[in-house]
Parts: structure tokens; C-alpha cells; sequence
């Protein structure tokens, strides 16, 4: 399925009248791993500004021990200092990278703003070297901006 095609899914998850945030977020993860051949593991993380930490939200993929990550560790850490888009073509040549798992070989993470505060951020493995484009880019843009309004 392509982007342009999941758009309008994901805008009415976020838009149905039932269902918690979290579930909300649980099933857009699964939809983007169901039907993005190369998100192998799909999450979001949100931050504790005053302990400067991001704590796992739901996610869709294998079970990970990466459940609190200090701002700055890690692609997720370095997004929540620098609040921009990452992307890592392959993660053997990234030095400030924390491995997940030997099967991830390239990540995404794109932040999620709230009124112009860095909240959080939608989180992408893949176990393909440099599968992410642009495109990728502005749909997971997408994807945050209609994320944004569970939290409005």
C-alpha cells in the first residue's frame, strides 16, 4: 500500500470516537508494519522533559530493552536534543547508535511536536541497509502531525 493510499487510514484512527490514545498509537504501529514492507519494528517514544529521558510507548516488532533512553544516547536521544528528523542508512556507521537487535540495519525517527514542544517521536527499524527516502520522511511528518491532535 502506498503512502498517498494509508493517509486517509491513519487520519481515521486517530479520528474514531473509540478506543484509548494508546490503542490509537498500538494500531497505527501495526498498520505501518503490516503494509511498509521495510518497518520491521515500529514505535513511538515520549519524553520526560525533567529527567531528560524518552519512555517506549506502543510499539509493533520485537520485544525490546530499550524502554528509557537518556536524551542524547541513541539516534531516539539525539532527536529529542536536536528536534529533527534522523536518518541512518546503516547502522554499522553510526557511532552513537544502540543496538536493538544484529537484524536492524537502518532506523528512521522523525520528532512529534505538540504546540511547538518536542513530545515525543515515532521510531523505525528496518532490516534493510538504506531503504528510507524522503517520502518516508514526509509521511512519518504526516503520520506525527495527525498523532498531535490525541494529545490536544
Amino acid at each position: 500500500m502506498s503512502f498517498e493510499e494509508l493517509k486517509p487510514i491513519v487520519s481515521s484512527i486517530i479520528e474514531k470516537n473509540d478506543g484509548t490514545r494508546d490503542e490509537k498509537l498500538k494500531e497505527i504501529c501495526q498498520l505501518l508494519s503490516d503494509n511498509v514492507s521495510y518497518y520491521n519494528w515500529v514505535g513511538f517514544y515520549f519524553a520526560n522533559h525533567e529527567a531528560k529521558t524518552l519512555h517506549l510507548g506502543p510499539y509493533v516488532g520485537a520485544e525490546t530493552d530499550h524502554t528509557v533512553i537518556p536524551f542524547g544516547k541513541g539516534i531516539c536521544g539525539q532527536v529529542a536534543e536536536s528536534n529533527a528528523n534522523f536518518v541512518v542508512p546503516d547502522v554499522k556507521a553510526q557511532d552513537n547508535y544502540i543496538a536493538c537487535s544484529f537484524t536492524v540495519k537502518s532506523e528512521i525517527v522523525v520528532p512529534l511536536f505538540v504546540n511547538g514542544v518536542n513530545i515525543g517521536q515515532i521510531d523505525i527499524d528496518s532490516h534493510v541497509i538504506d531503504p528510507f527516502t524522503e517520502a518516508d520522511e514526509r509521511f512519518l511528518e504526516f503520520v506525527n502531525e495527525n498523532v498531535a491532535k490525541l494529545f490536544t
